[in-house]
């Protein structure tokens, strides 16, 4: 077959194929041209889950109508001029072929009108090759482009669509991303002339969460921590869930780079990092995050949709992220405003999260370990006053007073009133019950209490009196013989032996009992993909983790009050001490109210 140019026509509906997937794929274009042209409000219309009509109408700086033809053009652009700009592109939009493609494939009806125009103009394509002229039309400032019989012309396409119910559900997962993205734009949505969200801007932390409630749930809200955080040129903001509100999915997460929704293993590996010491197995993380950078920084054009990105100093990304989130997560402890919300008791009405936190059981031990009390293992705790129980009520009277402690004097996790079946501590605060599960509550202070030692004395070498051969690929071989120096980081001494043999020598002395060579080639894996590797670790906070519940407290292990109390302020000074290492909660408010709601208390 010879080679000949392809007709245009041709050319616009394979550019459609690239751009022009669903509905929901017309939607996004049509929005971020919308917010690149300064939209303040945008309104959304669809019909029939968008194969019948779609139409975007927003208020922004409109299009002349000596430039209408233009835009329906293809390769024609206001967003970028030359290779400086494509380099530090700070538009949602640029590749100039959106509109065009669309056109191709649909009846498309284009209507705008600039500023300093007295009236509006309108613009027709119709799957042709051509457009006509355009026409005066009445129309306010801003730009309207109604989209209709999507696919008309492409029946192959347009039978591969689902239904409308699904359709139109990508469309309202895709305006959700573009409302998360812009707060300070107004954003109306609806279907089949029902209306779905009227958005409002909104500009002050509280009118964002209002929205972000709309859009993510209330519990989301209720349940996140506000994170803020600059460094070397990066800066993050947004929501991250507790880690009492995981997923079973990965469907609450959204991320945005310099207003644009990304998907990027690089953001996932670090947040996975992040909640990697207090995430129920299997469970996802929920998080709202928006970063900030140089745009020369950040290459956007490496997906056709451009939903993935490329950042050109990876490592800092990654580490600034972890930390920012890692840190984030540490800093929330009893009494804060994000901690663990107010559980309802059995058969109080409540508002469904979507995930019931798992409860810690008793456990079904086939040996009593014999444990020493508490209070031994926190030398110190004795040494003064009973300071942290209440006075009784004997001594209160012989004080010359019977009134509690005021709530100020209250602790955010009160005072231990008894000990329940050996496995909770029940105490009382100024809201109402704590239920504590004290295994689970002494095993994440064991836990973090290790972490801090580890990381004072570094990692503890041990060398093998049996050299290990690890037989590996030529191109493993090659990398680990020049990231000798990165596995001495770690704790390993390994040497090439031959072009696909290498022999381990050394090993950190924790891991003597670890799978050593299936250790090796993880990290070796790591390294290729990610540049750095954190295998080592991870393994050494999981022994650390198996070391701290074998250190803790049992169930059916009797305490004092004296030791209950000491063991609710450690809770208190405890980084994570929300969750054990495991990912389950260590403790449950129910307030006054909600034991008077279970005993008909007012009515």
């Amino acid at each position: 077959m010879p080679i000949r140019c392809l007709p245009p026509q041709l050319i616009n509906q394979i550019a459609a194929g690239e751009v022009v997937e669903r509905p929901a794929s017309v939607i996004k274009e049509l929005l971020e041209n919308a917010l690149d042209a300064g939209a303040s409000s945008i309104q959304i219309d669809v019909v029939q889950g968008g194969k019948k009509l779609l139409r975007v109408r927003d208020d922004g700086c409109g299009i002349g109508p000596d430039e209408l033809r233009l835009a329906l053009s293809r390769h024609a652009t206001s967003k970028i001029a030359s290779l400086e700009e494509l380099e530090q592109v700070a538009t949602l939009g640029f590749r100039g072929e959106a509109l065009p493609s669309i056109a191709s494939v649909s009846h498309l009806t284009l209507i705008s009108r600039a500023p300093e125009a007295a009236t509006g103009w309108q613009l027709k394509g119709g799957g042709g090759e051509s457009v006509g002229e355009p026409e005066p039309a009445p129309h306010p400032g801003g730009t309207t482009v109604e989209v209709r019989e999507l696919f008309f012309n492409v029946p192959a396409r347009r039978k591969f669509l689902r239904t409308d119910t699904t359709e139109f559900k990508h469309i309202e997962d895709l305006v959700r991303r573009i409302a998360l993205s812009r707060f300070s734009v107004a954003i109306g949505l609806q279907h089949n002339q029902r209306p779905v969200w009227r958005l409002v801007a909104a500009r002050e932390r509280a009118e964002q969460e209002q929205r972000l409630a709309r859009l993510c749930g209330k519990e989301f809200v209720a349940e996140s921590v506000y994170v803020a955080h600059a460094a070397a040129g990066l800066s993050l903001h947004g929501w991250i869930g507790l880690p009492t509100f995981s997923r079973s999915q990965a469907d609450l997460q959204y991320f945005f780079v310099n207003g644009r929704a990304v998907r990027d293993k690089l953001v996932g590996h670090a947040v996975r990092q992040a909640y990697q010491d207090v995430l129920y197995q299997g469970r996802h993380a929920a998080f709202v995050l928006y970063l900030e950078m140089d745009p020369v920084a950040v290459d956007v054009n490496v997906h056709p949709a451009k939903q993935e990105v490329r950042f050109r100093d990876s490592r800092t990304v990654h580490d600034f992220l972890f930390r920012s989130l890692h840190e984030a997560l540490a800093a929330v402890r009893p009494g804060d405003p994000a901690g663990p919300p107010a559980q309802p008791a059995h058969g109080a009405h409540a508002v469904a999260t979507g995930y019931a936190a798992p409860r810690q059981q008793a456990m079904s031990l086939a040996v009593r370990e014999h444990m020493q009390a508490y209070a031994a293992l926190h030398p110190g705790v004795h040494s003064g006053p009973d300071s942290f129980a209440p006075p009784d009520a004997g001594q209160a009277a012989a004080d010359g007073g019977d009134s509690p402690p005021a709530a100020a004097e209250v602790p955010p996790l009160g005072f231990a009133l008894a000990q329940l079946h050996g496995v909770y501590i029940l105490a009382q605060n100024a809201q109402g019950l704590v239920l504590v599960d004290m295994h689970a509550a002494h095993e994440r202070i064991t836990y973090e209490r290790l972490k801090r030692a580890f990381d004072g004395e570094g990692i503890r070498t041990q060398p093998l009196l049996v050299p290990l051969g690890v037989a590996v690929s030529e191109r493993e071989a090659q990398l680990a013989e020049d990231s000798a120096a990165v596995f001495r980081e770690l704790g390993f001494e390994i040497d090439r032996l031959g072009p696909e043999q290498l022999v381990v020598r050394q090993i950190p002395a924790l891991l003597h009992q670890s799978d050593v060579a299936a250790l090796v080639k993880d990290v070796l894996s790591d390294l290729l993909v990610q540049g750095r590797s954190t295998r080592v670790r991870e393994a050494m906070s999981g022994l650390l983790s198996t070391m701290a519940c074998h250190g803790s407290v049992r169930a059916n292990r009797e305490l004092s009050r004296v030791e209950m109390d000491a063991l609710l302020r450690d809770m208190e000074r405890t980084e994570r001490s929300g969750q054990c290492n495991h990912g389950r909660p260590t403790w449950v408010q129910m307030s006054l109210q909600e034991l008077d709601r279970q005993f008909l208390r007012g009515r």
